[in-house]
Parts: structure tokens; sequence; C-alpha cells
């Protein structure tokens, strides 16, 4: 009877600390995986395909005035070489729940001048899936400036 008293309180310590390190875990996780979707998102810019770009950004692909301003902006933005991220600020550290922030991003391909943008990115915590959506990327801005919130 004593053990119970023991063991009882023990063992749910123990599965909270468990599902709190999972729910902390698969938080963490979210910018990792914002930062390999922007990766890809800017390679198919440097690339000149604004298809595959606004296949990353669904939200985009659906207002036509984002869509053509995104086709033309891929136009200008086109570069040879590997493309390599500088720096990246995600938009969010830690999301438990749904939230819509500004990523910045600065990447260049080859041996050219590096591009700085600005990602708009809805994350999912871990308490709401978990998922990444790039919804619109801005046009090159200052290597020094930053991104609205």
């Amino acid at each position: 009877m004593r053990r119970a008293r023991v063991l009882i309180p023990l063992v749910f310590a123990l599965f909270v600390f468990v599902g709190l390190s999972i729910l902390l875990a698969r938080g963490l996780t979210g910018s990792g995986t914002e930062r390999a979707d922007v990766l890809e998102l800017v390679k198919a810019q440097a690339r000149g395909d604004a298809t595959a770009v606004l296949d990353r950004l669904p939200a985009c692909r659906r207002e036509p005035a984002c869509a053509q301003t995104t086709r033309e902006r891929v136009a200008r933005l086109r570069r040879d070489g590997r493309v390599e991220i500088l720096t990246y600020t995600p938009s969010a550290r830690l999301a438990l729940t749904r939230k819509v922030g500004t990523g910045r991003v600065a990447w260049r391909a080859g041996d050219g001048l590096p591009v700085v943008q600005c990602v708009r990115v809805r994350r999912e915590g871990p308490l709401t899936g978990g998922a990444v959506e790039l919804l619109s990327v801005s046009a090159p801005i200052e290597p020094e400036g930053g991104c609205a919130p």
C-alpha cells in the first residue's frame, strides 16, 4: 500500500515529463522545417522557376495579384551557381499554437551579391499539428534592412 503511494505520483510525473518533452521537441523542430522550406523557395527563385516558387506559396498562388508580382520578381532574381543561405531568422523561435510571422533570409547563388528577403510564414505548433506554410516572399530589401513583424 505504501509503495503504491510513492509509485503512482512518480509514474504520473514521468508521464507528464515525457509528454512535455515530446511537445517541446516538436515545437523546436519547426524552425528547422521552416528554414528548409525557405531554402527550397530561394533555390527555385535562383533557377527562375516561378511555378516552383508558387507551388511553395499556395496562398499567394490563389491571389492573382500576388502570383503575378511573384512571377515578375522571380524573373529578376534568376542567378547562376549553387544557392546558399547566409543567414536566416525564423518567423518564431517556438510556436506552441498557430502563429503567423515574418522570417528574414539572406542568400546568394554562386559568387553573386547577397539577396535579402522577408518571408511570411504560418506555423502550427505541436498542439495544432506542427505544419509550416510559406505565405509570401518580399522583393529584395536592403542588406541591413529588417522585416516588419
